[in-house]
């Protein structure tokens, strides 16, 4: 996962449509949009990210992904890939892509699927915030740890419903702010530090997802003493034909 800042987008004649939207999921594999990563701190950090945050996450993708229903042929899309801790635990029966704005971590992702040789799985380059997709071009969008640190939340989860199609699900793993309050106030506390590193701490579910044509199906910690919450939802279910 990374966060994300303006940037502009490198386009390919073919690529893209009128809107600049761009028209195919699987373009040439990992072909690279050019988009420089603003903050170093994550070219920094992919050692640690890499032994430290698959304790910390892992248990929960696996679980949450493992419960999902994807069916032959689906077109996944997962935002914030980072460096593919997720990708071995989707089905290969799947069209996946994954979108990050790090180029030090997608690197990592693509040697993961060069050694795994995976037919099914491509990353890009991309801005979350600005997805080079059509509209409702997949059967399901999923999101780790990566909503708290862009830079525009509530933008980042309109462009994922934009993507996902009508009945398409949406699965989110993140920390939300708590509905305790004693537990939000000393979360809140450390605020400042983590704001420099990136992330943020006090940001409300409710918040970023109350306008959104979703309706969520699970919301649930994945243990009463978790600080994450996983969150699964159908999209735009009023357009279901």
């Amino acid at each position: 996962m990374s966060t994300v800042t303006p940037s502009d987008k490198d386009s390919k004649p073919g690529d893209s449509d009128s809107s600049g939207k761009q028209c195919d999921t699987k373009p040439q594999r990992r072909r690279r949009l050019g988009v420089p990563h603003a903050a170093k701190l994550y070219h920094n950090l992919v050692p640690a990210y890499q032994a430290f945050w698959p304790a910390v996450a892992g248990r929960n993708i696996r679980m949450a992904i493992g419960r999902m229903e994807m069916a032959a042929g689906a077109k996944v899309l997962e935002v914030g890939v980072g460096t593919g801790l997720s990708l071995p635990n989707y089905p290969t029966h799947i069209d996946l892509t994954g979108i990050d704005l790090s180029e030090s971590m997608l690197a990592e992702a693509e040697a993961m699927i060069d050694r795994n040789r995976w037919q099914h799985v491509d990353v890009q380059a991309m801005n979350a915030e600005s997805l080079d997709f059509e509209d409702n071009q997949f059967d399901v969008v999923t999101s780790f740890h990566t909503v708290s640190v862009v830079s525009n939340p509530t933008r980042m989860m309109s462009e994922i419903v934009r993507v996902c199609r009508p009945g398409g699900q949406i699965l989110i793993i993140n920390h939300f702010r708590s509905d305790n309050p004693l537990i939000a106030r000393v979360v809140d506390s450390a605020g400042n530090v983590t704001r420099r590193l990136g992330w943020r701490t006090d940001l409300e579910l409710e918040t970023i997802m109350s306008e959104l044509p979703i309706r969520i199906e699970e919301r649930y910690k994945p243990n009463p003493f978790s600080f994450f919450t996983i969150m699964r939802a159908i999209c735009k279910p009023n357009q279901i034909n």
